[in-house]
């Protein structure tokens, strides 16, 4: 009987342990380096787009290309950047019509990627009538995984 009752006990015991960290989804620390428009009406040439970078030439010629307008690198928390390790993300937003958009990024990992969801925030209320372009650049710890946005 005592037998029986063990190996009932010990059969639960093993069927109760979740041992899947497939599904298990974790956040990522991410430090930003710039959350802000582009004011350039779209001279800086930068189409809607999602950039993983890790090297110092694309990270460099990204700042280029954003400073061909107004010098917005001058606001950006850190310009050098240790690739080896980091990786930045940089997402940019459409030309837009009118102020106060901005982009929001929440950036976790499973086994498999490191997902980057993006959020595009609209101004509630009246906004400017100015030509914006938003943008988001972070960094975080260099990783082997692929990273997806979404």
């Amino acid at each position: 009987m005592i037998k029986n009752v063990l190996i009932i006990l010990l059969t639960i015991l093993v069927f109760s342990c979740n041992t899947d960290d497939d599904t298990k989804i974790v956040s990522i620390q991410s430090i930003l380096i710039s959350k802000d428009n582009l004011y350039g009406n779209g001279g800086e040439g930068i189409n809607k787009q999602n950039i993983v970078i890790t090297d110092d030439g694309v990270w460099n010629d990204l700042i280029t290309q954003m400073n061909t307008i107004n010098n917005v690198s001058d606001n950006f928390s850190e310009t050098e950047i240790d690739f080896s390790e980091y990786t930045v993300i940089a997402v940019f937003d459409e030309i837009k019509g009118n102020g106060g958009h901005s982009l929001e990024l929440n950036i976790t990992s499973n086994p498999e990627n490191i997902m980057v969801n993006i959020t595009d925030l609209a101004p509630n209320g009246n906004a400017t009538t100015v030509i914006t372009q938003p943008y988001h650049i972070v960094k975080i710890k260099k990783t082997v995984l692929p990273i997806v946005f979404e």
